[in-house]
Parts: C-alpha cells; sequence; structure tokens
C-alpha cells in the first residue's frame, strides 16, 4: 500500500497539479492522505478481526 501512495505522488508531481504547489505543501498532502489511510487500514483490520472472534 505504500508503494501504490508512493507511486501516485510521483505520478502526480510529474504529470499532475501536485507539480504546481509548493514541496512544502505537497508533502503535507502526503502526509495526511497516508495518515488517512493508515487509520482507515487500522479500522478495517479491527473490524474483521473483531467479525471472527
Amino acid at each position: 500500500m505504500i508503494f501504490l501512495v508512493a507511486a501516485l505522488l510521483l505520478l502526480g508531481v510529474m504529470l499532475g497539479p501536485v507539480a504546481h504547489l509548493p514541496v512544502p505543501a505537497t508533502l503535507v498532502a502526503a502526509t495526511a492522505i497516508g495518515a488517512w489511510l493508515l487509520v482507515f487500514a487500522v479500522r478495517e483490520h479491527r473490524r474483521q478481526s473483531h467479525g471472527r472472534s
């Protein structure tokens, strides 16, 4: 999953509107997206673990 996030960020930097943002803004956005994905993964993991018991 981290590879996917890194690949999408790299693609965005090279081709998308992220290229027009300053590097610090891009890093903040990448951190926010990564945190959101981490929270989602933890919630899904807990939901699946709770359902198996």
